[in-house]
């Protein structure tokens, strides 16, 4: 899976502010159904996946997705990256400043997991995320996965 045939400048979202967990999944999922790739049903289906196990990865990161029955809703794979420079708490004192909400199509979403894994599991590469001032970064540090 390549990530910049799905991460594009319009799933992108810079230097936003969010009050709540449950604030920062909606924008996430909804980027993802503006720009087509799941029904707006996969919304309540990523919340439910928070309810079940936080999305919260460590590192200032969480990637809420979709329960394992809302394949349904997904037209495409896609991503959306949602940059929260001041933080949300995703409770127990955890606190995320990148959301990369993703839907996958089939299985490619196991293959999106494990690059965004990749770039996530550098420091150096969330510090970047977290201080980027234009989508083109976010892609440029994605792509140096491929």
């Amino acid at each position: 899976m390549n990530m910049s045939s799905i991460l594009t400048k319009e799933n992108i979202l810079l230097n936003k502010s969010l009050n709540t967990k449950e604030e920062a999944i909606k924008l996430t999922g909804s980027v993802l159904v503006d720009r087509g790739y799941v029904e707006p049903n996969y919304i309540e289906k990523m919340m439910e996946r928070e309810e079940l196990t936080s999305t919260y990865m460590g590192n200032f990161v969480a990637i809420p997705h979709g329960t394992e029955d809302s394949k349904q809703f997904v037209k495409e794979s896609g991503i959306s990256f949602i940059q929260v420079p001041e933080g949300v708490d995703f409770g127990g004192g955890n606190i995320v400043k990148l959301l990369i909400g993703i839907a996958g199509k089939n299985d490619e979403h196991l293959s999106i997991l494990s690059n965004i894994a990749i770039v996530c599991s550098e420091e150096e590469n969330i510090e970047k995320l977290i201080s980027a001032k234009s989508p083109e970064e976010i892609i440029e540090i994605f792509e140096g996965v491929n």
